[in-house]
């Protein structure tokens, strides 16, 4: 198995009860997050060694959070403590017509206030194949854009493989002005594997893509990012149709630069429980099968098939092994295992 190092931001997350609004009742169900941290807690279940490389405040809140990723098997050696507040986010999920809203509460965070000299990516580095960055961590300030592409910069120059999600925020890019485009291209450029679909290729590359289908657009955005980054082998991305806030329809592609192009068949969810980290469950499924060494549908299908499978549990992170992801790829049996 892989030695995968995940740089980004550590998150808590305050969920309203049930279906509520939130505080409409003084209550929150607490859950450790963060797009990067999502992604090395399932490559950890499913038999990586995953370092997690952050800053935390020395408080109760940022202990906490350290506790869940050990918990989950992540190596927090590298994860930095120092003075400052926690980076948190508050979520109501929706119910039937109302859709799910989260509020922001990250600025200034003891993470967000750090700079690029506080990361020695030649020691950081050491042993790993893998650096998974997201466009999260760019988005919050000047100071975390720097230091996400002198990681980014860096793994290139060790070989060490890039995968890069890009997590387009445009509401994080707007509070300083920051310039998207430019930033996210020269990660894009360092990245091996893109977990990215036509919108967020027409963000970093411009213009847009009018093909008559959806696969059509993914096809166009992928020629283009190929012929745009030398790096770039494989860029993968999902499908969702949303059809009310319980029942979505989600499906995957892969597509390599040799001219693969593989599907996975959609599948139908409902009564779907928490679908945040999902996007996440999914990256972290196409690198374990790439990591594995399985063919290109076997590989969208498990990454579809861990995506699914966290919609069905409560959190941000997806605690399932790959016996629980072969299961869903496989013939579906929804019966009591025993």
């Amino acid at each position: 198995m892989s030695r995968v190092v995940c740089f980004g931001e550590l998150l808590l997350r305050m969920s309203a009860p049930g279906r509520e609004l939130l505080l409409q009742t003084p209550q929150l169900a607490v859950h450790a997050g963060g797009a990067e941290a999502n992604v090395g807690v399932s490559l950890a279940h499913l038999g990586h060694a995953v370092a997690m490389v952050s800053t935390l405040p020395d408080n109760p809140l940022g202990r906490f959070v350290g506790g869940q990723l050990r918990q989950h098997g992540v190596d927090t050696t590298h994860v930095q403590v120092r003075p400052g507040r926690m980076g948190l986010y508050f979520l109501t999920t929706g119910a039937v017509q109302r859709a799910s809203e989260v509020v922001y509460d990250r600025a200034d965070s003891a993470f967000a206030s750090g700079s690029a000299a506080d990361y020695d990516w030649d020691a950081l580095l050491d042993g790993a194949q893998w650096l998974h960055l997201s466009g999260v961590s760019p988005a919050l300030n000047p100071a975390m854009a720097e230091a996400t592409l002198v990681a980014a910069r860096a793994a290139c120059a060790r070989g060490v493989k890039v995968s890069f999600d890009g997590n387009f925020r445009p509401s994080l890019w707007a509070r300083w002005q920051g310039d998207a485009a430019r930033i996210l291209r020269e990660l894009f450029d360092c990245a091996q594997v893109l977990f990215a679909d036509y919108r967020d290729i027409g963000v970093v590359l411009g213009g847009s893509f009018e093909q008559a289908s959806l696969h059509e657009r993914v096809d166009a955005a992928a020629a283009q990012a190929f012929a745009a980054f030398p790096r770039l082998q494989w860029m993968a991305c999902t499908q969702r149709t949303p059809h009310s806030v319980d029942n979505h329809a989600l499906g995957a592609m892969l597509l390599g630069r040799d001219g693969t192009r593989a599907l996975a068949p959609t599948r139908e969810m409902v009564g779907i429980v928490d679908r945040i980290g999902g996007g996440d469950a999914f990256a972290a499924g196409i690198l374990h099968g790439m990591m594995r060494g399985f063919a290109p549908e076997a590989i969208v299908r498990f990454g579809l098939a861990a995506a699914c499978l966290k919609h069905s549990i409560p959190g941000d992170f997806n605690p399932v092994g790959e016996a629980d992801v072969m299961a869903l790829t496989g013939e579906e049996r929804f019966d009591v295992r025993r």
